[in-house]
């Protein structure tokens, strides 16, 4: 085969074993990675490059490719995934330049076992993880320029190399650890490193590289890594990282079963046997430091494999690690320090097959790249869709409180509201200090009317995280609700201290005031929220409903029209701006935007009821009966309705219909002394005929 044909054989073998994954939806975090409708301009593009909370994770480029791809395909999920698909395919075959470069045998077995190895599925078939799938391909280029350039020292080529370098720490900082693999590679190739040959010029690439990890961190910590699940003594992370680099090994070697979230240790540093696993590798390498005589190889793997799991493997706090302290995506990368050297040993070998068993050299790689391309079939079915992921995962590993907790999240938006909370209430049994569950768990309780239970597990998710905004909207949402309007504007305004960014909270905030009767003050945020996010229809027509609260008709008309503008079948907007068409005496005008709302809404009472009003202002009485009945039907304690039907029956002369309406309103609204007095009057008049 030539080997042109290889490298089309690379991207066709792994388009074929992630064929599965082709189909697979949106999953976890992927809508905080595809780009949100407020980064999609020019102007969004600048935020993910100069606002570092514009962004889940800094990674400027990876969001700059999202941002790229969402302008080309929007949100067509079969695309993200092919993309992601050839970046990996991408990256096996710049690992045989990289190989052949270094002359390692087994160059093309080594990027098939890597192409199609399971434990790289989570990278591949998780849109989120482009930031792997991206940083890798820059990383294996700048690998690629600086080999170049420590064979010819040309400045060119070391610019072009640490350029690279930059672009994969732009996507993903795990990637600073490359200097450090370039001394190995280095160390291997000569059996010593030299300062001024090859330390110094990598030195600038540590301090970037540190300065990205850190960075990272940092942001790692905003996100939530900090807190009684990552206060670990250094006891304890040894003990981690030791486990860490064991398991890692052990499913590269046999990748069986594999999980999206694997159970957490629990890591005791009084129970000795823990501290096998650390030991071990110092034994390893010890041996391996033994065996450097014969062969700098093995040691020179296991080196570059720990060293670029370094960034996960305990030291530093992993936002991740809430959830358990090893992923298969952490060891993408790293993988390649273990694939290499045991493709390569397994290459030599074959070669010293005797003759008459030449034909194995062919058929035992191809069985081995037949198994691992069926396992990573098999591995992406799981990836199909989040419902999928998350049921495959509980079957996996029950005590995953988060597949718990987001499956809840997902029942509960298809209205299986009952199994939402039996999901919510194991999340906390499993895991009683995440206030995600507890956020959840109260919103499913709302929706099933235990507003008070709901208040309580709102009010829990604050005291476990009193910054978290989403459950000081979803309280404030709530006691707006129960008529406690006050309450909920210090909880916005506290919200707003931590995001005063988030349109949606100004909203909120101006929709607490105008119940408290502060429309002025409302008016004010919902300004504010517009000048946010231009593109909120529902500020429009919330700014001008408080507008008109103030007599501001002609301003309030002008908003709705550009709510309508935005929007063109919201009803709300339509319905609204015919009440203030109404109010300007522009009755036609108002019956054609209730009619318009009618349309996308046509079980909106109130649009039935201003068109019952507006029909009776234009002298088309018969037909405003059948707007009030409609309303009356849609919302049976309807009182103004009921009203207004009783005085149209009077009229009408159908006076029992007329008292039975009236009977209606008063009953609703015992207050209604117009309705009462007509009851009474019509009462009056049955009487005297019954008498007469």
């Amino acid at each position: 085969m030539s080997e042109q044909w290889a490298y089309v054989l690379v991207f066709a073998v792994t388009l074929l074993a992630y064929f599965p994954a082709i189909r697979g939806g949106f999953i976890w975090d992927d809508d905080a990675h595809v780009t949100r409708p407020d980064l999609r301009s020019l102007h969004g593009l600048g935020r993910i490059w100069f606002d570092i909370h514009a962004t889940q994770q800094y990674y400027p480029l990876l969001h700059s490719a999202f941002w790229l791809e969402h302008r080309l395909w929007g949100d067509a999920v079969v695309y993200y995934h092919l993309v992601n698909i050839l970046l990996h395919a991408t990256s096996a075959c710049l690992l045989v330049l990289v190989l052949r470069r270094l002359s390692v045998a087994g160059a093309w077995l080594a990027a098939f076992v890597f192409a199609l190895h399971p434990v790289c599925v989570e990278s591949v078939a998780w849109i989120t993880e482009q930031k792997n799938t991206l940083s890798t391909v820059f990383y294996l280029l700048s690998v690629l320029a600086y080999l170049r350039f420590d064979e010819k020292r040309r400045p060119g080529t070391y610019a072009a190399a640490l350029f690279f370098f930059v672009l994969a720490l732009l996507s993903k900082s795990v990637t600073a650890t490359l200097p450090a693999a370039l001394l190995v590679i280095f160390w291997w190739r000569r059996g010593r490193l030299s300062w001024r040959r090859d330390v110094v010029p990598l030195l600038p690439w540590f301090v970037i590289g540190a300065t990205a990890g850190l960075f990272t961190s940092w942001v790692e910590r905003q996100l939530g890594a900090e807190g009684a699940d990552f206060t670990l003594s250094f006891a304890q992370r040894f003990l981690v990282a030791g486990r860490v680099v064991w398991f890692y090994g052990t499913k590269l070697v046999w990748p069986f079963p594999l999980d999206f979230i694997y159970p957490r240790w629990d890591v005791n540093a009084a129970a000795l046997w823990q501290y096998g696993f650390p030991l071990a590798v110092i034994v390893l390498v010890g041996v391996l430091w033994w065996w450097r005589g014969r062969s700098r190889a093995p040691l020179a793997g296991v080196l570059f494999f720990a060293g670029t799991l370094f960034p996960v493997l305990g030291f530093l706090n992993v936002y991740p690690f809430i959830f358990s302290f090893v992923a298969d995506h952490f060891q993408y990368l790293a993988s390649l320090g273990l694939l290499v050297p045991l493709s390569a040993g397994v290459t030599v070998a074959l070669e010293h097959i005797p003759p008459s068993l030449k034909t194995a050299r062919w058929i035992l790689p191809g069985l081995l790249l037949t198994a691992l391309g069926g396992l990573t079939w098999r591995q992406c079915g799981m990836y199909r869709d989040a419902e999928t992921l998350y049921r495959t995962t509980l079957a996996r590993n029950p005590a995953c409180w988060m597949a718990h907790d987001n499956l809840g999240v997902i029942l509960f938006q298809r209205k299986q509201v009952a199994e939402a909370i039996g999901h919510y209430e194991e999340a906390i049994r499993l895991k009683s200090n995440n206030p995600t569950a507890h956020l959840d768990y109260g919103a499913a309780l709302d929706e099933v009317g235990k507003r008070a239970e709901a208040l309580q597990e709102y009010e829990k998710a604050l005291q476990l995280r009193p910054e978290m905004v989403a459950a000081h909207r979803d309280l404030g949402i709530l006691l707006v609700q129960m008529n406690r309007a006050s309450e909920a504007i210090d909880h916005y305004r506290q919200a707003l201290k931590i995001r005063p960014d988030i349109a949606e909270l100004h909203e909120d905030l101006g929709n607490a005031l105008f119940q408290s009767g502060r429309p002025a003050d409302a008016i004010e945020e919902f300004e504010t929220t517009r000048r946010l996010d231009p593109n909120y229809a529902e500020a429009d027509l919330n700014l001008g409903i408080a507008l008109a609260s103030l007599g501001k008709i002609p301003d309030a008309i002008a908003c709705y029209e550009q709510a309508l503008r935005l929007n063109p079948n919201y009803a709300s907007a339509h319905n609204n701006l015919g009440v203030a068409l109404a109010q300007s005496r522009h009755f036609e005008e108002a019956i054609g935007h209730y009619q318009q709302a009618l349309l996308t809404e046509p079980d909106n009472a109130d649009a039935h009821y201003n068109l019952g009003l507006a029909l009776v202002r234009t002298g088309k009485s018969a037909d405003a009966v059948g707007q009030f009945q409609a309303a009356t039907r849609l919302k049976p304690d309807y009182a103004k309705a009921h009203h207004n039907l009783g005085v149209l029956f009077m009229q009408l002369g159908r006076m029992p219909e007329a008292i039975g309406e009236f009977e209606q309103a008063v009953r609703i609204n015992p207050n209604d002394a117009e309705a009462r007095k007509g009851l009474e009057q019509l009462r009056a008049q049955s009487a005297a005929a019954a008498g007469k």
